[in-house]
Formats: structure tokens, sequence, C-alpha cells
């Protein structure tokens, strides 16, 4: 049965993520810095899941929505994990054969021994008392916020940081999309490439701490699953349930900050009015809107903010809100099949899109602009869009990241390529690599 305890902390809370890491082998941290107002926030301001009592990791496809919601049916308490961008294959009749260094599983769930969940300043920490005794979960929570280990810094080490393709075939592919479009294949199609390292060695905490620091991003995470880790600092939401509300906020339209604050205001406006920007976030807020659709009472389905203009430590955002009401017994893995992958991710049509990628990208997506989240005992949850994230394989030391945009008619592969490496910057600066942005 899940047991509750509850405490009290100083506003000021530092999880020591290094004593989790060296004595778990499962674990995941939540942090929406509180970036958001209440309407957008995360659940929880911060949400940790420490060890694991069981756990869901799927390499084939065949039966895998089944065996998730089997999973969390005989379980109904805390799950936490991610679904990969590879997914898809399951949903529609696609395939991936593009290269993959990180050889992360299709899909990873786990059942946590003790789940932290931070309010403010309150802390809660949740345990089944069938499998975690109350006094290892005092020493779990007390552990957790304690300065007792200390952490070891480790710079990046490993081969110069590379890239799967070259600047001139990133503007060839570009173009290309655009004669797609052009012939009226899709629409849009949100087109990516790969930053990479073979040999790397990093302390996962270290960097993860680095990257979150700088970004402040509402859906940064840290995952260790095993030797698989994410270092996220995502600033999307893919999708939201709060009791039978469902909720989706695409990031459609990206400009760099300034320092000078009249120069950064004026950076605002720009990305406000650029009409290619708008015409990208319309068009995936009417793929969403078609997507939620599917699960969701008539006439339930609305656009709550179209355009909204958030900004990050790194660039400005701009981003949309989409919710509907659901129908009666809707599952998670039915909205899963109805939603997955995420349309800003895809591009419009969703399908045809993703065949393009296939064809155009050189790298297996895997774990990027796939999503890592949770769900609560209450079939509540919230789920990311695993963007301006690092991935690592500690067994065979590959790293890796990822950063695309979306071409549409109106691209300038030019102005495309200098955006990726905008998206990219947080990323080489905590590596400590000398790319110029």
């Amino acid at each position: 049965m899940l047991q509750e305890l509850k405490y009290t902390a100083s506003q000021d809370i530092n999880i020591n993520i290094e004593w989790l890491n060296s004595c778990f082998d499962k674990v995941c941290v939540f942090d929406s810095n509180e970036e958001y107002n209440d309407k957008n926030t995360l659940q929880y301001s911060k949400l940790i899941a420490v060890g694991s009592k069981e756990d869901l990791t799927l390499n084939d496809g065949k039966n895998i929505f089944e065996k998730v919601q089997q999973f969390y049916d005989a379980r109904k308490g805390w799950l936490f994990g991610y679904v990969t961008y590879d997914v898809k294959n399951n949903i529609e009749t696609l395939q991936s054969g593009n290269s993959d260094g990180l050889d992360f599983p299709l899909l990873h769930f786990f059942v946590p021994k003790v789940v932290l969940q931070i309010i403010s300043n309150s802390i809660s920490a949740f345990y089944d008392n069938d499998f975690v005794s109350k006094e290892e979960a005092e020493e779990i929570y007390r552990m957790s916020f304690s300065n007792e280990i200390k952490k070891e810094k480790q710079e990046f080490h490993g081969n110069k940081i590379l890239s799967k393709i070259t600047k001139q075939e990133y503007i060839d592919s570009v173009n290309a999309l655009k004669r797609h479009i052009h012939n009226g294949d899709i629409y849009e199609i949100n087109f990516c490439q790969e930053f990479f390292s073979e040999n790397a060695k990093i302390n996962p905490v270290d960097v993860y701490e680095k990257l979150n620091n700088i970004s402040r991003a509402p859906f940064s995470s840290y995952c260790k699953l095993g030797n698989h880790y994410v270092i996220s600092a995502s600033p999307e939401r893919f999708i939201k349930r709060s009791g039978n509300k469902l909720i989706s906020q695409p990031v459609k339209g990206t400009i760099k900050r300034s320092e000078n604050k009249e120069e950064d205001e004026l950076l605002k406006q720009e990305l406000r009015s650029n009409e290619k920007e708008r015409s990208e976030n319309v068009m995936i807020v009417d793929l969403v809107r078609n997507d939620l659709s599917r699960v969701a009472k008539r006439e339930s389905v609305k656009v709550d903010e179209l355009f909204g203009i958030y900004s990050f430590k790194q660039v400005h955002q701009m981003i949309s809100t989409i919710s509907c009401k659901l129908k009666e017994n809707i599952s998670f893995i039915d909205i899963l099949k109805s939603t997955f992958p995420m349309g800003s991710m895809t591009g419009a049509p969703k399908v045809s899109a993703m065949k393009l990628i296939e064809q155009f990208e050189s790298t297996k997506r895997g774990l990027y602009s796939g999503t890592v989240g949770y769900i609560a005992p209450n079939g509540d949850f919230d789920f990311n869009v695993v963007i301006r994230s690092i991935l690592y394989n500690s067994k065979n030391n590959y790293l890796s990241f990822m950063v695309g945009s979306a071409i549409t008619d109106k691209a300038d592969a030019e102005k495309e390529y200098e955006e990726c490496l905008l998206k990219a910057k947080a990323m080489f600066e905590v590596l400590g690599n000398d790319k110029r942005i």
C-alpha cells in the first residue's frame, strides 16, 4: 500500500543527485525550474524517482502497447520512463533503419522504490510499504537532500564532437525537402542532424547540473536507466493529463536572446511577427488539434493560446497551447497511440513527413524527439519532448545530441542551419567544446 511522509524544507532545496546516481541503477529527476506560470507548469516544481522495484524494458515492438497497458494496470502506482521516437513504427506502417550509436531500448518504464515530490518548501515521500520500509524511505529522503557525498568534477573527455553530416549536405537536404513541399507531398517537416562523440567520458550529473543552470528549462530532466543517461533541458511539453483534461504545448519558433534589454525586446517582437514562424506554428497547432480530437469529447478541443512568446536563458520560443476534455474510459495507451510522435517533431501531414525524415536524416532518432515523463497513481501524467538534450551510453561511451528545425516553403537553408547551431549552443557549452556558434 502506498504511504506518504511529509517534510518541510528550506526554500532553496538542493538535490544530491550525485548520491542518488552512485547508489541506484534507476533515477529520474524532473525539474520545472519554476519557469512557467501556473497554467503551464509541471504538476510539481521537482519530482524525483529513486530506485526500481520493477522494470518494463522493450526492444521488440511486438504487442508493445498491450504490454505497457498490462504493466500499468497490474500496478496502478507511480511509473517513470520514456518512449522513443521509433515507437512510431508500431503506430503507423513505418520503419527505422538509420545508424544508432546510443542503442537505447525502444521503451523503458519502471516502478520506483521512493518518489519525492517537491512543491515550494513542502516535500512528500511516497513509498509502498510492501516493498520499502519506513526507515529506508526516510533514509532515502535524508540523503537525497544532504551534502554528505562530495561531488567529483569531471571534464568532458573524448574525441572532438563531430557532425554526422556536413553543412553542405544539410543545405542540399533542406532544398530537396522544399521540392517535396512544392510538389505537395508535405506542408512542413522537422529535419534534424546529429552531433556525436565516440569514446566519450563524462560525469552525467555534472553535465546535467551545468546544462540545467544555463538553460533553466521548464521540462528539465536527468534520468539514469542502467547504462543509459538522459540529460535534458527541454522547453517543450508533449502531453499532460489532469483528470479529464488533456493539454499539449508544441514549440515552433525560435530566436536568440540579447543581453541588451531593448534589443532583446525587439527580438521578441521580431519572433512574434515573423510570418514563417507563425506559419510553422499554426500548421502544427492544426495537427495537434486533429490528434487530440481522436480521444476528445465532441467540440471540446480548443486553442487556449496561439503564438505565445516565452523567454528562456538561451532563446525566445513561440509556444501554443491546445487542450481538450477526454472521452470516457480513455487510457494512457489510447492517448499515446493517438498523439505520438508529437507533431512539432514530425511535420504535416505526419505520416508523409515521417517517411521523408527516415529518407533524408542520417541518424536513427531513438529517444531524441521521443518523450520522458511519469504517470501518477491517480492516472494523471506529464511528458516532455526530448529536445535540447544530451544522450549518453556509458557502456560504449557514445554521446549524442540532435537538433533540428521546421522546413516550410519559405525556409532558407542557411538560416535553418544557423537555427540548429543556436539550439545546440548550450550543449556545446557544457561539454567545453570550441564549436563556434
